[in-house]
């Protein structure tokens, strides 16, 4: 699968979902600092599911009704971040069919998905 990870992401789950097979741009390495806007288009651009942290994604595609293939946002408490890896894994292993399209959040006990306005 393919994602942009944003750059609050963790580098470690950056990792693990590159050790894992799947195809993943990191903004911490390529464009630290670039806007929400630029990271929405380029995932738009190169049909990426965009990982973030980051809960501006939403405003961006519900209230600015701007067009994403997929946004997942991770709410995992800092104390429990161990469960990231785990929780993205499950998710991507159990429904990776219905990423796209999909503004997804993860939090340690569910999964919770909203169609997208404008997806791809």
């Amino acid at each position: 699968m393919k994602f942009l990870a944003d750059e609050c992401c963790d580098t470690g789950l950056v990792a693990s979902l590159r050790e894992d097979g799947h195809d993943v741009l990191y903004v911490l390495e390529r464009k630290p600092g670039v806007s929400d806007d630029e990271v929405l288009l380029e995932a738009y651009n190169e049909e990426r599911i965009i990982l973030t942290e980051d809960k501006d994604f939403g405003e961006l595609v519900y209230r600015l009704k701007k067009s994403s293939k997929g946004i997942i946002l991770i709410r995992i408490d800092v104390k429990e971040r161990h469960m990231k890896w785990f929780r993205l894994k499950k998710l991507i292993e159990n429904y990776e069919e219905r990423l796209p399209g999909h503004f997804v959040v993860i939090d340690t006990q569910k999964f919770r998905f909203r169609p997208l306005i404008f997806p791809v």
